[in-house]
């Protein structure tokens, strides 16, 4: 029997509902565009879902390296051309686990405010 599939607007649903439940957390801009939906810390973006599905994370240079240099994901690039270094994109399938790669992603950012 197939496993129901579940869409990246689910997957990260499910990433929301277990961060917002810090009261540093907030969710989205009230504004169309760019981080519309994202997660943030301190007003700072650490997490959101692209325009193209994918989970995409603020992470430390290095960590975002090493997880490029293992297939994980790539860098993100947010349709200007201008590869973001610090930025993390997991195709919607990654088996990677969305919810961890937030709470590290979330670490980070409020460690830099």
């Amino acid at each position: 029997m197939r496993k129901p599939r579940i869409t990246p607007e689910q997957r990260y649903a499910l990433t929301v509902e277990a961060l917002i439940k810090n009261s540093a957390v907030t969710l989205g801009s009230g504004k169309k565009g760019f981080g519309s939906s994202a997660l943030k810390i301190n007003s700072k973006i650490f997490a959101m879902l692209s325009s193209k599905g994918k989970f995409v994370v603020k992470l430390p240079k290095q960590r975002v390296d090493s997880l490029v240099e293992s297939g994980s994901g790539e860098r993100f690039d947010p349709g200007h051309g201008r590869i973001m270094k610090e930025w993390l994109a997991l195709e919607p399938n990654s088996g990677e686990d969305w919810l961890a790669l937030a709470g590290e992603a979330m670490d980070f950012v409020a460690s830099k405010c």
